[in-house]
Formats: C-alpha cells, structure tokens, sequence
C-alpha cells in the first residue's frame, strides 16, 4: 500500500462523511512531524526546540 492511497482513503472518508475539519488538523500534524524530523540533526534545533 504506497503513502499516496492512504491519503487518497483519508481524503475520501472526509468527504463522504463531511469531517472537512479534520483537514486543518491532520495538515499541521504533518507540518509538525517534519518540523521535528528535519531540524532533529541540524544547528538550529535548539532554537526551535526554545520555541516551544
């Protein structure tokens, strides 16, 4: 099962369900997991990491 189907299922039960708020959350989920996986190893973790 490749990434893009799950995304594709995901975006079909919000719009069968009517759940489109769930998009917004699911959308900054994500930008927080690369945030962290992308900063994990880098010079500017510990003022991100300050941040929050």
């Amino acid at each position: 099962m490749s990434k893009i189907s799950i995304f594709k299922e995901l975006w079909g039960f919000m719009k069968v369900r009517k759940k489109f708020w769930l998009a917004p959350i699911i959308i900054l989920l994500l930008l927080l997991g690369l945030l962290i996986i992308f900063t994990e190893s880098s010079a500017v973790a510990p003022f991100i990491y300050a941040l929050f």
